[in-house]
């Protein structure tokens, strides 16, 4: 066994350490150099996620040279002249991560550092060459693991993409992050066109976002059925002021672990649908409107929550009163956070705290008045080991750090 270690001869060892270096390229460069055998465990990482906007689009031409002869002469068309030595790797089967947007500025961004006489306008250049890597993902046997869809005016899809990943279910196939923003109005039909094949195609995605800034019936229908079509939806962001899409969690009630609200109107009763996921352990709120009375609501069904953390222009804390108790000992993380104005009913907070919640591991507060009974709690919390507050001056500061200090607990 320790011959084996030495050696690197162990691939599942070895796949773990080098995963873990994801994101130090420099090290993965310097392990790909090291044997055979160490670059072919560390190319694919390396390449599973080329489309950061932390990396260079110096990388294009590397996929370029696996173009075949009909594609190339596309480019020739465009100005783009495809010279480049044949690659050892099939680079383009690594593909695990994929965002549109970064996608078509790195292409742009190539475009304009190669200093190429272009044959046509750089719009129409970027758009051909965009594509043509599509294709080639799809054609050279890449499966996604994340796919983030953004569109706007500046990109486009040709038709022939549909057809290939209409044929070549497995790009898709395991897809387990997803996120989707559709900046355009009326939505378009490719957006539409590419959501349903993802309905088809992908069926594991347990991570979901959704941004929406403008209602369109035809998009709301769609990504309601990706949502519906989903074998095990555990995580879901919704960043809308328009929110019946939430209803769509009704399929999802037995898995949905963790749900993200930024921006929306809580008032509207679809929102009520979380009522019925028994198994929902995250809330997490970032300036939603009559969220308080939402989480009232929750407070009569929910008892797992492990993490609530609620950012609001105006908190009424007597409103989560009910959730808290339920939570009880679940109750690990919380957050709560006014933006200008002191916490409402925070006494019958922190009262709830002291007797209900004992296992809070991390604990913030804003706009807040010290008290007696706020150094009672973070005292009697014996696993807190992450404080942060911030309070209303009334001399009591000096109490208030003597106390935390004494606890060993961070100082913010």
């Amino acid at each position: 066994m320790a011959s084996k270690i030495f050696m690197g001869d162990m691939p599942e060892l070895m796949e773990n350490i080098l995963n873990n270096l994801n994101d130090d390229i420099h090290s993965l460069h310097s392990c790909a150099l090291v044997s055979r055998f160490w670059s072919k465990m560390s190319i694919p990482i390396l390449w599973s996620d080329p489309f950061s906007l932390s990396r260079k689009s110096s990388f294009i031409p590397i996929y370029l040279s696996s173009l075949n002869e009909h594609d190339i002469f596309i480019l020739n068309e465009c100005g783009i002249v495809v010279d480049f030595p044949n690659t050892l790797f099939n680079y383009a089967i690594f593909l695990k991560v994929m965002d549109l947007s970064t996608l078509d500025f790195l292409v742009e961004d190539w475009i304009e550092r190669s200093n190429i006489n272009l044959h046509k306008d750089s719009k129409t250049v970027k758009y051909e060459l965009a594509n043509l890597l599509f294709k080639l993902f799809i054609e050279r046997g890449a499966t996604l693991s994340k796919f983030d869809l953004r569109m706007s005016s500046d990109n486009d899809i040709k038709p022939e993409i549909f057809y290939l990943l209409g044929r070549n279910v497995s790009f898709f196939s395991q897809l387990q992050v997803l996120s989707v923003f559709i900046k355009l109005k009326p939505c378009s039909q490719n957006a539409i066109t590419l959501l349903k094949i993802l309905i088809d195609n992908a069926k594991k995605i347990n991570k979901l976002k959704f941004t929406e800034f403008d209602y369109d019936p035809q998009l709301f229908h769609t990504f309601s059925c990706v949502i519906k079509s989903q074998e095990q939806l555990k995580w879901f962001s919704l960043v809308a002021s328009f929110g019946r899409i939430i209803s769509a969690l009704r399929c999802q009630q037995n898995s949905l672990r963790e749900v993200r609200m930024e921006s929306c109107d809580c008032s509207n009763k679809d929102f009520d649908e979380l009522m019925n996921c028994k198994n929902l352990e995250v809330i997490r709120t970032y300036h939603c409107r009559n969220v308080d009375r939402l989480l009232n609501r929750l407070g009569n069904s929910l008892h797992k929550i492990n993490t609530l953390d609620i950012c609001s222009y105006s908190i009424d804390a007597s409103n989560i009163i009910q959730l808290l108790q339920k939570s009880g000992s679940s109750l690990q993380r919380l957050r709560i956070s006014s933006d200008s104005k002191e916490i409402i009913s925070l006494p019958l907070l922190l009262e709830t705290l002291i007797s209900s919640c004992p296992n809070i591991v991390y604990l913030q507060f804003s706009s807040m008045k010290l008290s007696t009974q706020f150094l009672n709690l973070i005292c009697g919390l014996q696993k807190l080991q992450f404080l942060t507050f911030s309070w209303i001056d009334d001399g009591s500061e000096e109490e208030m750090k003597t106390c935390v200090m004494s606890r060993s607990i961070n100082w913010i």
